[in-house]
């Protein structure tokens, strides 16, 4: 394929014509499945233009990280990563998401499950099948990154987690989200999250349907596109 990505993820977008997708991509201002800038919305009662807000997640599109960003290790290709994670992905029955909500997170807002991780077994299950099975094309990361990531006060078992898999949150420190903002004061994180709740309340209490995983790719400039979108298994409703 030859794109000359530096990074690689696999994310959870949601459909592209569902409505919570098409926020989040106008809300970030960046579409990550057509790798393209978007104009944002206008939302009254926000502390700061959006294009400030979301600065710091824009880069990364509108997603829930299921295997964090790393770079392909040597003798694999990207021909190989998007081959064997087809065939991952394709194995793995599609599921319902009941419901979103927005949290605080921190400094940050994002979308989260509206019951704990622990209530959607397959959601974690997914995560950290991806993480394991396709561990082998995650080059090791740097001593320098390895640097940067315990600069933020790991705990231990967070830490051998990011010897071990490239990442702290994963497998049991797993916490499905979608950012929406960078970080904020809890002044202005309160303002934007009734803000947020005002414009998108009727939609994130939907059910979201995972049928699919994003392979994305990060370009030379920073910004993260879609390479494919992987079929899950389809399973009967019935």
């Amino acid at each position: 394929m030859g794109h000359g990505f530096t990074r690689y993820a696999l994310y959870f977008l949601a459909a592209e014509d569902s409505p919570v997708q098409i926020f989040g991509d106008a809300w970030l201002g960046w579409s990550v499945t057509r790798g393209k800038a978007l104009p944002h919305p206008q939302i009254s009662g926000l502390p700061m233009p959006p294009d400030q807000i979301t600065a710091t997640p824009r880069k990364y599109g509108f997603h829930g990280t299921l295997k964090p960003p790393f770079r392909l290790a040597a003798n694999t290709s990207e021909d190989d990563l998007v081959d064997h994670a087809r065939l991952v992905v394709a194995a793995i029955p599609q599921f319902v998401i009941p419901a979103l909500q927005i949290a605080f997170m921190g400094q940050f807002l994002a979308l989260v499950l509206r019951d704990s991780c622990a209530a959607h077994p397959k959601l974690a299950s997914l995560a950290s099948t991806l993480v394991e099975k396709l561990d082998h094309f995650r080059a090791p990361l740097s001593e320098d990154e390895l640097r940067h990531r315990r600069s933020t006060k790991l705990t231990a078992g967070q830490d051998a987690l990011l010897a071990r898999w490239g990442y702290p949150y994963v497998m049991d420190e797993f916490r499905f989200h979608m950012t929406l903002t960078g970080r904020l004061n809890p002044a202005d994180q309160r303002e934007v999250y009734s803000a947020l709740q005002t414009h998108i309340g009727h939609l994130i209490g939907q059910p979201v349907r995972v049928s699919d995983i994003g392979l994305v790719g990060e370009a030379p400039d920073g910004q993260f596109h879609l390479i494919s979108r992987l079929a899950m298994a389809p399973v009967s409703d019935g």
